[in-house]
């Protein structure tokens, strides 16, 4: 990697971790960057621009300082003119954007699936990742998705092989290994600690956790 990309400020290896927390705003990831994160997922919703951009360039000054990849939704040109490191996009982004544009400034791309039409579709614009939810019911926000369940992510490894593939949408630390069993790479969490009585503390164990799921991938 040369040149603006190179500095982004990710880890040099290019993947998702087991584990990335997604948060609201900058607030939030002040909060969980120094608790050994190393992807994290920003989603701004129903914000004005001004605000947008503030939190994003925000946002990756916290990220370089700490050393973390930071995937911006949504904001595809916001994200390109603050220097984030991926953009994640939903289907009716995606459909909206300029994957050449993003690809040309150097950003990963990952994309929301829901369907199989919808994943064909992430698949024609060659993403970096793939990701598939809802894996289990959210109460965090009303899905019009049911629950993918396990068999899903199985599908969905088969159908793109090598290509990461993450899963979101009601996962806990108890629910988690059997998300990576059935073929997921990582999985984005928000609910499990943002509603947590102690969220520090929630996202330290999902670290722990992260660091033994892949000391066990490796044995």
């Amino acid at each position: 990697m040369t040149g603006d990309a190179a500095m982004r400020g990710a880890p040099s290896q290019g993947l998702l971790d087991r584990f990335y927390p997604i948060v609201p705003d900058v607030a939030w990831l002040r909060r969980l960057a120094p608790l050994g994160i190393r992807t994290v997922q920003l989603r701004i919703k129903d914000a004005p621009r001004d605000r947008v951009v503030r939190e994003i360039e925000e946002s990756v000054a916290v990220a370089r300082h700490y050393r973390l990849q930071l995937i911006v939704n949504d904001y595809w040109r916001e994200a390109i003119a603050g220097g984030a490191t991926f953009v994640h996009l939903g289907q009716e982004d995606l459909a909206a954007a300029d994957v050449g544009e993003i690809r040309a400034a150097g950003l990963r791309l990952g994309i929301s699936t829901h369907d199989e039409s919808e994943l064909e579709a992430a698949l024609d614009a060659g993403p970096d990742y793939v990701a598939l939810g809802p894996i289990y019911a959210t109460k965090l926000k009303a899905m019009p998705w049911s629950p993918q369940g396990l068999a899903a992510v199985r599908r969905w490894k088969e159908r793109i092989g090598a290509l990461p593939l993450v899963g979101i949408g009601g996962i806990t630390p108890e629910r988690a290994p059997d998300v990576l069993a059935a073929g997921a790479d990582s999985v984005a969490v928000i609910t499990d600690f943002l509603t947590h009585s102690a969220p520090e503390a929630r996202v330290r164990s999902w670290v722990l956790w992260a660091q033994n799921a892949v000391a066990g991938s490796v044995n």
